[in-house]
């Protein structure tokens, strides 16, 4: 292969070529993102209607050229024992129905193809691990991932909580934002901190009991994917205009955001890829006999792996919540080498119910297997560890505050002059793209970028999804963005910075959409669209291209299992909806997939596997 040092590129895939066949909906992800990363095909861009053939069960993409032997990555719905044949199976199957539907008190289907879109992005995590793999010395390994490992990922926070030792900390049942006002306005509320929160209400004078009893619900609904309010404070809402709610909010603290529709942001969309990549060194890396190449052991020959494609990298993540922690946790799973900077007295995340041998169940969720270091970024001194910290890393990655880094003196500037090898991430809300951008939260992002609309189908009022969509894709998009700088790295001898957000995640997630509507056509999908159908003692959903000859039985007294066998005997597919996440651990379906940790937390499978 040609030294990393001397090829000339631009992006990490210039020079290279791919070929990719498949179910559309997926490798149509998978073809923008190669091609936004510069890699060229001879063919077409695939459809990505959610209504293309479910026979279409699995397809394969290659990479070929710069060097590089041939890279393989396959894509499937579901492993052999799943039976799992499109979109609406797999969110039946894996329990994204469940928890997006806990808001309106029954499993509901997202109107995207949410499981295939992430499906799509981590095949193109898997191509690019097996490619810095590669430029590293290491064997080289085809790639293997499906829907189903990527709907099980983006349930492992709620399916983590299901199986703790100890119940939630804030009520499971119907409910939630957005609040409508007495003009018609439907908005997003958001705000961190409980004073702002009871003194934007008490402006608009709600009972003081319903605000008091409403934050807790509000509070824990990033956990919980509902949000039982009081009556009362959607009540308040409704009787003020838009403008006197917009007042209340930018006087006491709070943020609200109205929910914009697709066309809307069609037309401001800028074409933006999800990510962007920039070199930040001039020179060559100080690789050396001090210094081993970039990733490579001391000690070891490159030409041996040690387990996965990213083993001996370290990876310093210094994230909150759930975007950059789950960004770190799949670079952990590929093998790098974790350190988790937490403040003093570490993550207070670690004590949030409910918990498993006293550690938060979702935070292990996204946590296991990290190393730990205290670090307290307002000292000096600690910050000086940070960046000695740094100097030995590959990659720093965080999700602070717009501006907090650049003041801290923690930019990617600053800790490229200790390591000009280093990959500098960060994972936004806006990624500076949007003027007067509302807090870059998951629910608030959903409500500005259409979101809220396209998942919901023709004749159902937009309603952002309570499940936290964005900032789960959106740390699928960080470790894809981070993959990239690394085979950047290795190709151009130069460290690099990248950035990823829940814009860019919005921004893929509504593709289609977007697509449809800059068309000048109606962007949402049909009414009915991707609706579970109830059994006597359960739900049912319908492969997508059977929705509808489905729809014409009568299932409603039959069990789940008769149901199913009476469409089988029509030659129509569904499957059963996993209802309670607890009952995945035996679910045939997913046989052998689902473990726990050495805490007893409930863990489920890597989302690829390399040979």
């Amino acid at each position: 292969m040609a030294s990393p040092a001397t090829t000339q590129t631009v992006r990490p895939l210039d020079t290279l070529r791919f070929d990719t066949s498949g179910p559309p909906q997926i490798t149509s992800v998978v073809a923008d993102h190669l091609r936004l990363l510069g890699a060229r095909t001879d063919h077409p861009a695939p459809g990505d209607e959610s209504t293309a053939a479910a026979t279409i069960t699995g397809g394969t993409t290659t990479v070929t050229g710069g060097g590089f032997d041939p890279a393989h990555a396959t894509a499937t719905w579901s492993g052999p024992a799943g039976g799992l044949v499109d979109e609406a199976t797999v969110q039946a199957a894996t329990g994204i129905m469940a928890v997006h539907g806990r808001r309106d008190g029954s499993p509901r289907g997202l109107a995207v193809d949410y499981a295939a879109t992430a499906t799509g992005v981590l095949a193109v995590q898997g191509l690019l691990a097996a490619l810095v793999g590669q430029a590293r010395g290491g064997p080289v390994r085809a790639v293997t991932t499906g829907a189903d490992r990527a709907g099980l990922l983006a349930v492992s926070q709620y399916l983590a909580a299901a199986g703790a030792e100890e119940g939630e900390a804030a009520e499971l049942a119907p409910g939630g934002p957005p609040f409508t006002s007495a003009d018609g306005v439907r908005f997003e509320l958001e705000t961190l901190d409980p004073e702002a929160w009871a003194a934007f209400w008490k402006a608009l004078e709600a009972p003081v009991e319903a605000l008091r009893a409403g934050w807790r619900p509000f509070q824990f609904r990033y956990a919980t994917a509902c949000a039982p309010f009081p009556a009362a404070l959607h009540l308040t809402a409704r009787s003020h205009t838009w403008e006197r709610i917009r007042r209340a909010a930018a006087a006491y603290g709070a943020q609200v955001c109205a929910l914009r529709p697709l066309a809307q942001r069609a037309a401001e969309h800028d074409g933006a890829a999800p990510w962007s990549l920039l070199p930040t060194a001039t020179g060559p890396l100080a690789i050396g006999p001090d210094r081993p190449a970039p990733g490579v052991l001391p000690g070891t020959s490159p030409g041996v792996p040690i387990g996965g494609p990213l083993a001996g990298l370290t990876v310093l993540e210094a994230g909150r919540r759930i975007q950059a922690p789950l960004a770190a946790h799949l670079l952990g799973r590929l093998g790098a080498d974790v350190i988790r900077i937490e403040p003093p007295g570490g993550d207070p995340l670690r004590g949030m119910p409910p918990a498993c041998s006293g550690i938060s169940a979702r935070w292990l969720a996204l946590n296991r297997g990290k190393r730990a270091v205290e670090i307290d970024i307002k000292s000096g001194a600690d910050r000086r560890r940070l960046r000695d910290l740094a100097a030995g890393a590959d990659v720093f990655l965080h999700n602070w505050a717009p501006g907090k880094a650049a003041g801290l003196g923690l930019d990617s500037e600053d800790l490229a002059r200790v390591n000009p090898a280093l990959v500098y991430a960060y994972t936004s809300g806006w990624a500076d793209r949007i003027e007067d951008a509302p807090m870059g939260t998951d629910f608030m992002v959903q409500a500005r970028t259409g979101v809220g609309e396209a998942v919901r189908p023709e004749g159902e009022a937009p309603a952002p999804s309570l499940m936290t969509l964005l900032d789960v894709l959106g740390g699928l998009l960080g470790a894809e963005a981070v993959l990239a700088g690394l085979l950047l790295r290795e190709r151009t001898g130069h460290g690099v910075r990248v950035d990823s957000s829940l814009l860019g995640a919005a921004d893929t997630l509504t593709a289609p959409a977007l697509r449809r509507a800059a068309r000048g056509e109606n962007p949402r999908r049909p009414a009915g669209f991707r609706v579970p159908r109830p059994t006597a003692d359960g739900w049912l959903a319908p492969a997508d291209t059977d929705a509808r000859a489905a729809a014409a039985h009568d299932l409603s007294g039959l069990t789940t299992t008769e149901a199913l066998a009476r469409l089988r005997e029509h030659g129509l597919t569904a499957t059963a909806v996993t209802t309670e996440l607890s009952d995945l651990h035996h679910d045939p379906r997913f046989t052998g997939s689902i473990s726990r940790d050495a805490h007893g937390a409930p863990a489920v499978p890597d989302p690829w596997s390399f040979a």
